[in-house]
Formats: C-alpha cells, sequence, structure tokens
C-alpha cells in the first residue's frame, strides 16, 4: 500500500493491512488526509531519543508487531516522551510508551473491565491499582500512518498504579480510552527490534521493577540457608573430638636441632587445632616453633609462641603477669594425616652452680651463668678453666687428672651436666622441658553463623533499598502511599 503525498507528490509505502485516516508523509511532514487526499497541517519531525523507525519490526511475548506511527508528547514546558504504535499481522493495536529511558508495553483494554467502587483503589483482574497522578498533554510531533484522526487537543492522562503493572486512561474531549500496561526491559526492546542505541535512563519509571525480586531472594536465601545448615550437620557429624596430641619436650633434647613427632590422623571437617603449650617458667620465657605438616599434601602450617611468666615485689605490693601456660589455634585444619615439626628454646644457658666436690673432698667443680667450668685442687689451692665440657675431658693437666681420679670413672661433663640440676638455685636453670597437647576442636559454628548474620544484614538491607525505591518512584504522585517531609 502507497500513497502519494498531495504536498509534495512524494510516495510514501508501508505493507499495511487496515485502512488509514491519516498519514505524516515522509518527505516533507505534512499531515495528509486520505479521504480527501489534502495536507491539513504540518508537524514537527519526532527526532529526539526516537529509536524506532516507521516500518520497523520486532517481536515481543512471540508476536511479531510493526511500527506504524509515532508520536511525540508534551507535558508542560519540557517533559516529553514517545509512544510506539504497533500492529501485529491481525491488525490488532499495541503500543510501546519510553520516558526517561523507561519503557511501557501497553495493550487496549475494555474500559468495563476496570471496575471501581473507589476512585483511587480500582481493581483489575484481581488486582488493586492505586491512582497515580493525572497528566495533561499534547501532540508535539508525530510520523507514520494511524487508522483515525489525530486529535491535537489537550488530553488527560489518568494512571493507576501496581507494582510494574499500570492502567492508563487517555481521555480527550471526543473520547475515553483505557490501556493496560507493563513494565518491559530495555533489552528486551532492544533485541526485539535490534536497535543499536537505547535512550539513558535516568530517575525510577513510574512501573520499574525494584532491582531485585524479593520473593525469589527469599527462595534463594532460605535454599542457601538449608545448605548451609546440611553442610554444618554434615561436617559436625562426621568426625570425632579427642586429644590426637601430647609429649614432653626437654629443652635439651630440640638443641639447635628440630624434634619430628609420631603421626596422628585427623578424620572428618575442618576444624581447629588447638594446642596448649606449658613450661616452668618463673621471671624467664621459653618459646616454642610448631610446625603442622600435612603428609598427603606436604603443606605447612607454621607458628610459633611465646612463654613468659614473671613476678616479684615493688612499693610494698607484689606483682605478676604472664603465664606458664598458653593456648593457641591453627584454624582451618582440614582431615588427613599430620605430624608436627618442633623445636624450643629458653632464657638463659646451661644450669650454673658450685660446691660440687669430689668423695675424697680434694677437687671441686663450679660452672657461671655463662658456662664457664672452674676445677679446683682444694689442697694445692689451684683452678684451671674451661669453656666447655669437651674441651675439659680432652684436657690433660695435672689438676684435671686428679678430678678424674678423685670423681671416677665417670665423664666429667656427663657428671657435671647431672649433678648440675641439683645443685642450682637458678629457676631459669631448672625449667628443663616444655608440654604440648594438641586437641581437635570441635566444630566451630562462628563461620556458618557469620554468614547467616550477613544473609540476614543483606536481606534487611535490600528491604529498606525497596523502600526508599518506591518511595522515589511515588515523589511526583498526587496520591502516594509514602508520607512526604
Amino acid at each position: 500500500m502507497h500513497y502519494v503525498c498531495p504536498a509534495c507528490e512524494s510516495e510514501n509505502k508501508l505493507d499495511l493491512t487496515f485502512p488509514i485516516e491519516e498519514y505524516v508523509c515522509q518527505t516533507c511532514s505534512h499531515l495528509i488526509d486520505v479521504a480527501g487526499n489534502k495536507h491539513t497541517k504540518h508537524l514537527k519531525v519526532p527526532t529526539e531519543n526516537v529509536v524506532l523507525d516507521v516500518g520497523q519490526k520486532g517481536k515481543i511475548e512471540g508476536v511479531e508487531y510493526t511500527v506504524v506511527a509515532i508520536i511525540v508528547k508534551k507535558y508542560g514546558n519540557s517533559i516529553f516522551w514517545r509512544e510506539y504504535y504497533l500492529k501485529d499481522s491481525k491488525g490488532n493495536d499495541a503500543f510501546l510508551s519510553e520516558s526517561d529511558g523507561h519503557w511501557v508495553f501497553l495493550l487496549s483494554m475494555h474500559p468495563d473491565d476496570f471496575k471501581s467502587k473507589n476512585s483511587k483503589l480500582p481493581t483489575y483482574l484481581g488486582r488493586t491499582y492505586r491512582w497515580y497522578e493525572n497528566t495533561p498533554c499534547s501532540i508535539e510531533a508525530a510520523a507514520g500512518f494511524f487508522d483515525e484522526h489525530l486529535d491535537f487537543s489537550i488530553a488527560t492522562y489518568k494512571e493507576y498504579v501496581n507494582g510494574t503493572r499500570m492502567i492508563s486512561q487517555e481521555k480527550t474531549s471526543k473520547k475515553s480510552q483505557y490501556f493496560y500496561g507493563v513494565h518491559i526491559s530495555k533489552y528486551d526492546v532492544k533485541r526485539a527490534f535490534k536497535i543499536a542505541h537505547m535512550p539513558y535512563y535516568t530517575g525510577v519509571g513510574i512501573v520499574q521493577p525494584y532491582y531485585f525480586n524479593i520473593r525469589q531472594l527469599v527462595n534463594i536465601f532460605c535454599v542457601a540457608a538449608l545448605m548451609i545448615c546440611l553442610l554444618q550437620l554434615y561436617v559436625y557429624t562426621s568426625r570425632t573430638n579427642e586429644t590426637v596430641f601430647a609429649e614432653t619436650i626437654n629443652f635439651t633434647d630440640v638443641k639447635d636441632k628440630e624434634l619430628v613427632s609420631k603421626s596422628f590422623t585427623l578424620s572428618g571437617g575442618s576444624a581447629p587445632l588447638k594446642v596448649n603449650a606449658f613450661s616452668g617458667v618463673d621471671n624467664s620465657w621459653a618459646n616454642i616453633q610448631l610446625s603442622l605438616v600435612n603428609e598427603n599434601t606436604n603443606e605447612i602450617i607454621y607458628t610459633s609462641k611465646d612463654i613468659e611468666q614473671y613476678h616479684g615485689y615493688e612499693d610494698g605490693e607484689s606483682w605478676s603477669e604472664g603465664s606458664q601456660s598458653e593456648d593457641f589455634n591453627l584454624c582451618g585444619v582440614g582431615s588427613g594425616k599430620y605430624h608436627f615439626i618442633i623445636s624450643a628454646e629458653k632464657e638463659g644457658g646451661l644450669p650454673s652452680f658450685s660446691g660440687l666436690t669430689s668423695p675424697d673432698s680434694k677437687v671441686m667443680i663450679s660452672r657461671d651463668k655463662s658456662g664457664i667450668i672452674e676445677i679446683t685442687d682444694i689442697f694445692k689451692v689451684q683452678t684451671k678453666t674451661f669453656t666447655d665440657g669437651q674441651t675439659l675431658e680432652k684436657d690433660t693437666s695435672e689438676v684435671i687428672r686428679l678430678a678424674k681420679t678423685s670423681f671416677g670413672t665417670q665423664k666429667l661433663d656427663s657428671l657435671i651436666n647431672t649433678e648440675a640440676l641439683k645443685l642450682t638455685t637458678d629457676p631459669i636453670s631448672s625449667n628443663t622441658y616444655v608440654q604440648l597437647k594438641a586437641t581437635w576442636l570441635p566444630v566451630s559454628f562462628w563461620n556458618f553463623g557469620f554468614i547467616l548474620f550477613i544473609m540476614v544484614v543483606l536481606f534487611v538491607a535490600i528491604l529498606i533499598g525497596r523502600h526508599f525505591f518506591n518511595v522515589n518512584k511515588w515523589k511526583n504522585s498526587s496520591n502516594s502511599p509514602y508520607p512526604t517531609s
């Protein structure tokens, strides 16, 4: 079907299946009355933010539509929105309305279907709609083909809203029409008509959905919480709580070397491994270096812990700080076969002592805190010093020969270290060992509770966000359900 414009004699072609009464010439923009074949009015061409062309085809909800006309409507001096008139292959009407980048898909409806006992809260298909606003408007620009004469008088739109749905009543001096509209995503419009660029949207559309579907969110959170609970239950029931390692380590056994413990097995879900370290520190300190080795993966968790305990008497009052026992956790230890690598040290060196006398009372041995050993011939009052026991053993002087004879066949170095612990009064030297105990703790519920707490906080934040979203949606309404300041 084609028409020749009586104003500029250009052809206007479009594959139409319905009779038209008026069209806007694509060349000269005159409004043409088909019956009289005459131009009646010159119109502005819809250009700003217009993304569809007359004759363009697209499929919405499985139905193919053709854009047959475009109208730009104006409210006040600066508010514009665009309406795209659509026809399907059977000649049925549909409309796309776009304002500030927000799209609504509308279909004609019978006025009797819109029941209204309350003018502000009418119903349609079981839903109650709230009156939003009355908007007077006029036609600013137009293009395309129309099956009825355009009415350029002031029209009034009365809009009712329910979430993402709306009822729009268009009332002119000649007639009143009702339209049922639903929000349609700009991405759906873009895909349907293969549009390269879409207008940017601003503000909140009258039927724009909230960014999150609350019902779906509740379902997702409930399923996630259930899965977390089931996982936590499995982890809790699939493992036993027990002491997996307990041993006393002498400082002398780990001096300048590391001790490798026996292997032990952890079974079940990941949980903290609690380690208790005890050492008889007294106004001194000790340090334990502990490495947990996973024998399956060779992964190593390293930690170091100081044990300190000090006390005294000052200004007439006693004081103390620290403890001889320390607890610490190795977090998130999974099931598997493990062993410890242990090293430890304490404050001070070898125990100092004095007055170790031979059975025949001829030789006396002493050692100070720095480790210097003194061998004294009591009768001749001759003293010789040595830096360590090995040097002493190798010495062949008269004093050493006398000492070896007086103390018998026992090696002097071994004798000194054995007897020193009996003679010393140094509390640092009397601390000879550290006790370690590792316990496979019950499964921690902290992470479980933290995740659920975050989910609750997130859900509450989304609900609060939805409230402010709706307040913003209704801020231009004269009938907002939200209190205005």
